[in-house]
């Protein structure tokens, strides 16, 4: 007994004695750096690149944020800012495009339209090591196009757009305002068949999805279908549930969401390093929806707490999913906010479907599997879509293997306006379908002998 606590005294002690080694080495090169490097450097830039390179060495989803990304993270989650008002996104080597202006946001009521080229950013106030007013944006990231065209509202800024029919750049001035972005649509498709699209898991998500079942209902009522009564459980004969695309963002609200449409049983449940960090989050009877055939959309950039609500819909065979395998992305990211406005994103726990499966690098399979959206005037053949087993670093499905978690870890996770929407539109074929076998199951009356008699004597 004696000998084994000597030996694992010695095994901390060599291992403490390590970590001072490594300690002491880091600082001896940063000793050499700031001492004898051609230039003078910033420590402040070098201690936080060393942070990222840490960081780099778990997972791509684990981070470091510095103040500007940690406000940007939350503004995400908040869904409300100071801007624009547009979604952009950016290639190598080329200027920001603009994806789509928001719906009544300062950048649609200065004309600015989808698929412009933002070539040149005139920020309000130029940042300090500008020498220039202006700047393009072909060397920018997204991150600093952004901070750059957020700022107080009612302050002005210039962008030069260039359009497919303008021979040059022409600027454009735009006031800045508050900016909500809604995360859920609802609308109706056919009479008695909704369309609920959630873009995004932020803050008031779950609250939006209510109130958008809430205003498909009164669409219903307004376009009634053949034999529709106004009571809530007969005003939607199906709906539709979009994920595409969509990138994932809150847990709780992902439950809280999935927990609309399920009144009992697991919605999904996570696994951290040890066995004792199982969490199982469950469904609730409250406030359940009325038992409507669901038909759930997803494709390869369905994501995180996408898949968490694909997944439980469809273990609970509550829906049937329909599109191409999700992105895979089975971790959970806890936030632990840092000195200075800083924060640090850590994987803690991989998660898994009712049904006990991981969608670590596989992904959510669909039940249906319908090709990407289809441009009908498009000949070009489209790249395959990044997911989450194309990530350096990522967890494989065989380490988020949930026979090999807990104890086994602890010893060792572009379409057009002219697109035709094919999954939409096979979607809508199916719900349709559906209730046309659940008719055929449905036993018929027997007829009775008194009519049977006369229909033969009438013959």
């Amino acid at each position: 007994m004696l000998a084994l606590v000597i030996t694992i005294a010695a095994g901390i002690t060599t291992a403490a004695s390590s970590r001072y080694e490594d300690f002491a080495l880091f600082t001896s090169v940063l000793t050499h750096v700031r001492m004898n490097y051609v230039e003078p450097v910033n420590e402040h830039d070098l201690l936080t690149g060393a942070l990222n390179g840490m960081l780099r060495e778990l997972d791509p989803h684990s981070a470091f944020l510095d103040s500007d990304a940690y406000r940007e993270m939350q503004v995400d989650t908040r869904g409300e800012f100071h801007g624009l008002g547009i979604e952009i996104t950016k290639r190598q080597g080329e200027p920001i495009e603009v994806v789509s202006p928001i719906d009544g946001t300062p950048a649609e009521r200065a004309g600015i339209h989808a698929r412009d080229m933002i070539v040149t950013i005139c920020p309000t106030e130029p940042p300090e090591d500008w020498t220039e007013p202006c700047r393009g944006t072909k060397n920018m990231t997204l991150l600093e196009a952004v901070h750059l065209m957020r700022g107080t509202r009612g302050s002005e800024i210039t962008i030069h757009i260039l359009r497919a029919d303008f021979e040059a750049p022409r600027p454009f001035t735009v006031v800045r305002d508050v900016v909500k972005i809604e995360s859920v649509e609802g609308k109706l498709l056919d009479p008695g068949y909704g369309y609920l699209r959630v873009s995004a898991f932020q803050k008031r998500t779950d609250k939006e999805v209510r109130e958008a079942l809430d205003e498909i209902r009164e669409l219903a009522k307004q376009n009634p279908s053949e034999g529709q009564s106004d009571d809530a459980a007969s005003l939607i004969k199906g709906l539709v549930i979009d994920l595409r695309d969509n990138p994932g963002g809150l847990l709780d609200q992902a439950v809280k969401i999935t927990d609309t449409w399920l009144s009992k049983g697991v919605i999904v449940y996570t696994q951290g390093r040890e066995v004792s960090e199982r969490e199982d989050y469950m469904a609730s009877v409250a406030g359940t929806e009325p038992e409507y055939p669901i038909v759930v959309l997803v494709n390869e950039g369905s994501a995180s707490a996408s898949e968490i609500l694909a997944g439980a819909l469809q273990d609970h065979k509550r829906a049937l999913v329909l599109g191409a395998e999700t992105f895979g992305k089975g971790s959970v990211q806890t936030v632990f906010e840092l000195e200075g406005g800083t924060a640090l994103r850590l994987t803690t726990a991989l998660y898994y479907t009712p049904s006990g499966r991981s969608i670590q690098e596989t992904g959510i399979q669909p039940d249906i599997e319908v090709d990407r959206t289809l441009v009908l005037n498009a000949n070009a053949s489209v790249p395959r879509r990044v997911r989450e087993r194309d990530l350096e670093g990522h967890f494989t499905q065989q380490e988020a293997d949930p026979t090999k978690t807990g104890e086994a870890a602890a010893e060792g996770e572009d379409a057009t306006s002219e697109a035709y929407d094919q999954q939409l539109e096979r979607g809508l074929e199916v719900l349709k379908s559906w209730r046309y076998f659940e008719r055929l199951r449905t036993p018929r009356e027997p007829v009775s002998e008194p009519t049977v008699k006369a229909a033969v004597e009438g013959m």
